[in-house]
């Protein structure tokens, strides 16, 4: 088996190539159900141009690239469907123009793998579970490959994890625990920031941080940093929280802001199916991204359309001495349910991933809404500006992942 450094140094010619290939463009991807696309993405005018796919064994789930620059691209797939059992985990090497080839045959997991990430020296893979809530470490090997799972004590996980992030010091991973809303004879389910030790592989419980003493009414979803603080997205109330970074990979006990995400503040009671989704901090550290999405629908005329939620990226500008987040714009996603996104690492330019398509009402008559994705540009004052949507058809599935190489 190859070492680490003679692999990079075997593959250094093309390794230039994924991140920058020639033209001006970047490696863009992009999931419609089992099938993983990529595109080349225009770093001048942020279009989008489809070069390939490859297809997985179920419905793709989440990727990550491996930050270290070997040039593999990790996949988990699922078909979060009772009864079947394919959820894995694949390999891909990156090739010239971003092409993805499969590296060693896909590896088995417990159950559906709502996230994945992998730790700056890209050494081991962390995959997180939602029902039920569960984490997972597996080595990567020197040649990129995925190697064994390594076995955990007992953790503190919460309910309907629904991703696990580095910190940026390495020694620690946050695992969000989002809860569940109240249901019809089911009490909430409380929310969390469950902070993880991480030391060789090993994780060990560090914090819980469940504001209110309880985590009621703190439905997280996604987590974002930067050298300061971080930025957590929570879904179930359409709201960003910030902490800071304090450390031995430790979080602040409380947030030190929670501020609410939508144009109208009511439209979470008003809309069901309202809720936040994946943030982004800017490469510069002063904006943060994140998205609303209103997938809930009402009866129209025996069909079913839009009930009207909000479905927009909101732009945070962040005081970087107090870490205070305020909300300077909304920008229409130009779709439905923006599950990802992404920032160029030129921090010039975003690109937005609508999961599928919806009806819509217009005036008395009702028209259909496609999947996408849709670009746009970051101004200096970190404000968007829309410039082009490329309609996907998600008939074959919904587009539910997209990224890029430089996913941090």
């Amino acid at each position: 088996m190859l070492d680490r450094r003679m692999f990079t140094a075997l593959l250094g010619a093309t390794m230039a190539t994924p991140a920058h290939a020639a033209g001006g463009t970047l490696p863009f991807y992009a999931s419609v159900g089992p099938e993983l696309f990529w595109y080349g993405l225009d770093e001048d005018s942020a279009a989008l141009r489809r070069m390939g796919s490859v297809k997985l064994p179920a419905n793709v789930q989440y990727a990550w690239p491996d930050p270290a620059g070997f040039g593999f691209l990790y996949v988990a797939a699922s078909s979060n469907q009772a009864g079947k059992d394919d959820h894995c985990v694949q390999a891909f090497h990156v090739g010239g123009g971003g092409a993805l080839t499969p590296s060693g045959a896909p590896v088995k997991l417990c159950q559906r793998p709502v996230h994945i990430t992998v730790d700056a020296r890209c050494r081991f893979l962390v995959t997180s579970y939602n029902i039920p809530s569960a984490i997972s470490v597996h080595r990567i090997n020197g040649d990129g490959s995925i190697g064994e799972e390594i076995t955990q004590g007992p953790l503190t996980l919460g309910v309907f994890a629904h991703q696990a992030r580095f910190t940026p010091s390495g020694r620690s991973v946050v695992l969000v625990a989002r809860g569940n809303d109240a249901r019809p004879g089911q009490a909430e389910d409380p929310g969390a920031l469950n902070v993880l030790g991480f030391d060789d592989g090993k994780l060990s419980n560090l914090q819980t941080l469940a504001p209110g003493g309880n985590g009621l009414g703190f439905g997280a979803r996604h987590v974002d940093f930067s050298k300061q603080y971080c930025f957590v997205s929570i879904e179930r109330q359409n709201a960003i929280g910030v902490y800071r970074l304090e450390a031995a990979g430790r979080l602040s006990a409380e947030p030190l802001f929670i501020k609410n995400a939508l144009v109208d503040p009511d439209a979470k009671s008003k809309f069901p199916g309202q809720g936040a989704g994946p943030i982004h901090v800017h490469p510069n550290g002063r904006f943060v991204y994140q998205t609303n999405r209103g997938s809930g629908t009402v009866d129209h005329n025996g069909q079913r359309v839009s009930n009207g939620g909000e479905n927009n990226i909101v732009v945070w500008r962040i005081n970087p001495a107090t870490g205070e987040p305020t909300r300077i714009q909304n920008i229409d996603t130009r779709g439905y349910e923006t599950r990802t996104f992404v920032i160029t690492p030129d921090g010039k330019h975003l690109i937005a991933a609508s999961q599928t398509a919806m009806l819509v009402r217009d005036g008395a008559n009702v028209r259909s809404v496609s999947a996408g994705l849709a670009a746009y540009r970051i101004g200096r004052d970190g404000k968007l500006t829309f410039l082009r949507k490329l309609d996907v058809d998600t008939s074959g599935g919904t587009q539910f992942w997209s990224g890029l190489l430089t996913m941090a």
